[in-house]
């Protein structure tokens, strides 16, 4: 078959046209990107005490208690100060979002796990007793998460966080 004229211009147009959006299509459907960071739990920090992530990333935080204390891990803005000692966040990640991530752990009691902390400061947090050789959480990062957040350990009635133990959990588009 042979293009004339118009007929020419035209096939040379909507070409690029559909092939861009075959292309756009199959970005579309690829599978969602998993990350997974290792953090180092010791007295008194988070190593790495950044993490950056983006929207759609499933993401799995393995935590590795290497230090001689028990320590915990929690994601939250806003510190909440109770009789003058860090005791958590206003805003905690997983509970503000009505979010259950899904937890791993070797020697992790999941009733350690839940919300609340011996009666000190609630929300969701992971904690990690000595000698516990490691334990993870997995979920899917959402657009209601996007901003900086804080990851802090208030072990020891906040003595941990004020310590050092803190980070910056970073989720962007």
């Amino acid at each position: 078959m042979k293009f004339t004229g118009k007929v020419y211009w035209i096939a040379i147009l909507i070409v690029p046209l559909l092939t861009g959006c075959a292309s756009q299509n199959s970005a579309l459907e690829q599978p969602v990107e998993t990350v997974r960071y290792t953090i180092e739990m010791s007295e008194f920090v988070f190593s790495p005490n950044t993490i950056e992530v983006k929207v759609g990333q499933e993401v799995t935080l393995e935590l590795v208690n290497t230090g001689a204390l028990e320590h915990e891990l929690m994601i939250g803005r806003q510190v909440k100060v109770t009789d003058r000692r860090p005791d958590g966040y206003h805003s905690e990640m997983f509970t503000t979002l009505d979010m259950e991530p899904m937890v791993m752990g070797g020697s992790v009691d999941p009733q350690e796990m839940g919300h609340g902390h011996g009666g000190e400061h609630t929300g969701f947090m992971l904690t990690l007793p000595v000698g516990t050789e490691k334990a993870s959480l997995t979920f899917r990062v959402t657009e209601e998460m996007l901003g900086e957040w804080e990851i802090g350990c208030f072990s020891q009635l906040g003595v941990h966080y004020d310590a050092g133990m803190k980070g910056k959990f970073i989720v962007t588009r």
